[in-house]
């Protein structure tokens, strides 16, 4: 996580009302040299402020492809893209967008506690700690890597340079199945082919087993902090490892942890004791969710597929969401105008709390100093080196090889 030093005093006092005048004022003269991305997951003071509003690589799609938009159409360039979101995001918006462009995060500790959980040189060693106990048994195979886009830039290099590929939770199941047939270079016949997914073992775990691999006999997990601590293979074992198809990082998103079994037993039983004719709740969770979550729901799927299953639910149907509170919250706000019902699966404060950082403040503070100090750095600036880049982009494109742009 990064520092972000404290805002002067005078952005801590203003109201809410205030702040969002500010902002729009500044927008107004700053002009289309600006454009501000909101995650799905920030609150509503700052979604009011965004040009664009989805999950994370499509937004930085969205944005590169409007900055090549303007260009064309003779108009002002994008000089500068504000992502209202967290670290890995404007990481990757600075990737896919040109040099010409700076990216800003309102503020620098606005990470995310997923992505934090894989470390670069943990999976330098674990890659080879890894091929080493497997040699040592005699294994011939190939590993090939996946990440999760919500994985650092270093991440997606590591998993660049190494063959493999990023996912997103809609298209999951179709790079994995590339990966667990060699990816780059099919497999031979015969030859054993592994999967290390990064970083959340959630998302892998119900790939793999939608896939059709027994995840309780066929994958294994691999703990970078139990390694830390003094144990081999971060506490795998190397006979496990021999026997799996599928090694699982052990990463999650602090958010769809909070869902929980007994949250989906808890709407089943309400169902059972309904009277004829009203209308059972369905339960529809994403996949980063824990394998028991979702195989309890009765769908699972990315934000996207949640926000267009809601959508174009029947009127009268009711459902239970496990995903982010302040997407849930604007969903379950619109679903209502059409006559669907929509609350989110556990009543616990299921926050993505380092989003929460971006707020009006934050916002504004940026935008003056980008009106204030014209061509000058803010401070805030996300930028990816270069041969970092290199890599992580080549992960980025095999990924969008297999699926098309946008993810």
């Amino acid at each position: 996580m990064l520092w972000q030093p404290s805002l002067p005093e005078r952005y801590q006092k203003m109201t809410p009302h205030a702040l969002s005048e500010a902002i729009t004022a500044r927008r107004e003269e700053l002009g289309e040299k600006v454009v501000i991305l909101g995650h799905h997951y920030q609150t509503d003071e700052v979604i009011r402020h965004a040009d664009l509003i989805g999950d994370s690589l499509k937004l930085s799609q969205q944005a590169a492809g409007l900055v090549d938009e303007r260009a064309e159409q003779g108009r002002p360039p994008v000089e500068q893209i504000i992502f209202c979101g967290v670290h890995f995001m404007a990481e990757t918006a600075d990737m896919l967008s040109p040099e010409s462009v700076s990216v800003i995060l309102p503020d620098l500790s606005a990470g995310c506690s997923m992505a934090d959980m894989a470390h670069h040189d943990d999976t330098e060693e674990a890659w080879e700690t890894i091929h080493e106990a497997l040699g040592k048994l005699g294994w011939t195979g190939r590993i090939v890597p996946i990440t999760y886009v919500n994985s650092t830039a270093a991440i997606k290099a590591f998993v660049g340079a190494h063959g493999g590929a990023c996912c997103t939770s809609s298209n999951a199941d179709t790079v994995f199945d590339w990966a667990a047939r060699g990816g780059e270079t099919p497999a031979a016949a015969g030859e054993d082919i592994k999967v290390l997914f990064l970083p959340d073992q959630h998302l892998g775990r119900n790939t793999a087993s939608a896939y059709g691999i027994d995840v309780e006999t066929r994958s294994v997990l691999y703990d970078p902090v139990q390694t830390r601590r003094g144990e081999p293979l971060g506490r795998a074992e190397p006979g496990d490892l021999l026997d799996s198809k599928v090694i699982l990082w052990a990463g999650h998103c602090s958010v769809h942890k909070l869902f929980r079994p007994e949250h989906c037993d808890e709407i089943r039983s309400a169902n059972a004791r309904l009277n004829d004719g009203q209308e059972p709740v369905q339960i529809l969770v994403h996949p980063e969710c824990s394998k028991e979550v979702v195989d309890r729901a009765d769908l699972a799927g990315s934000t996207e597929y949640i926000l267009k299953t809601i959508r174009e639910a029947p009127e009268g149907s009711r459902w239970a969401v496990g995903t982010e509170h302040n997407l849930v919250h604007r969903l379950s706000a619109e679903a209502a105008q059409r006559g669907v019902e929509v609350q989110i699966l556990s009543d616990c404060q299921c926050l993505c709390t380092t989003m929460a950082r971006i707020d009006q403040p934050h916002l504004l503070h940026v935008l003056d100093q980008l009106a204030e100090h014209p061509g000058k750095p803010t401070g805030n600036e996300i930028r990816v080196d270069a041969a970092t880049r290199a890599d992580a982009v080549l992960a980025l494109n095999r990924m969008l090889d297999l699926v098309g742009a946008p993810a």
